[in-house]
């Protein structure tokens, strides 16, 4: 029975790893994608604008996609400039968190004989992969928020092409929230770990002996 548990135990500390590593490649794909924001015109439908973190893209059908960096870091909107720190935060953050889970799971020749550094690990890779989550998260809520705000202004003329959303803000929620569902895996993991670790029940306990005294004199009578 007890083996049926480590072995429970150790397929949800890996499954957490899993699902932490696909949604950290998730969100790193999603941090230098230029396809947060799309646009086209009505006026020229052949030309489509794609605008990232840090490049803007022109796909045109005769010269296809050509993208541009952006000019000057400190000329960029505001919500902009917060979703590259966040972004480079939850990349960082991601990663130093499937380093400290590897040598923490079970079954992995690092600190053998040390459950209690095996535990700390895990449940310091678990409040990593929720920074690394909601730091996801966050700046993909940001940019979806102001462009429905600018894509509702009245202030714009109607015939100018405005910002939507593009694929990359989807794979950001994607990835966030996977990332979020890995720390929590994390933390299921240790506490299944903790039951795993308990003492059995003591048969010679004093309140056992007290209640055998109990019994005998019982039947005594």
């Amino acid at each position: 029975m007890l083996k049926m548990v480590f072995l429970t135990t150790k397929m949800m500390q890996r499954t957490a790893l899993f699902v932490t590593f696909g949604s950290f490649v998730t969100s790193l794909v999603t941090a230098f994608l230029p396809l947060w924001k799309t646009m086209n015109s009505d006026l020229n439908e052949v030309e489509n604008w794609f605008s990232g973190l840090w490049l803007t893209c022109l796909y045109t059908d005769e010269r296809g996609i050509q993208c541009k960096a952006y000019d000057s870091v400190l000329g960029l909107p505001l919500d902009l400039q917060i979703s590259r720190v966040l972004m480079l935060i939850s990349i960082g953050t991601g990663a130093f968190a499937l380093l400290a889970a590897f040598p923490g799971l079970e079954g992995v020749g690092m600190f053998v004989g040390q459950p209690g550094v095996k535990r700390g690990l895990l449940i310091f890779s678990g409040v990593l992969t929720w920074l690394s989550g909601l730091t996801t998260l966050a700046p993909v809520s940001v940019l979806a928020y102001t462009t429905v705000v600018e894509f509702w202004d009245e202030g714009f003329p109607d015939a100018m092409p405005r910002w939507e959303y593009g694929e990359a803000m989807f794979s950001g929620w994607f990835g966030g929230l996977g990332l979020v569902i890995g720390g929590t895996l994390f933390f299921v993991a240790v506490c299944m770990g903790d039951y795993d670790l308990r003492p059995p029940r003591a048969l010679n306990s004093p309140q056992v002996k007290h209640r055998s005294k109990h019994y005998l004199k019982t039947e005594v009578l």
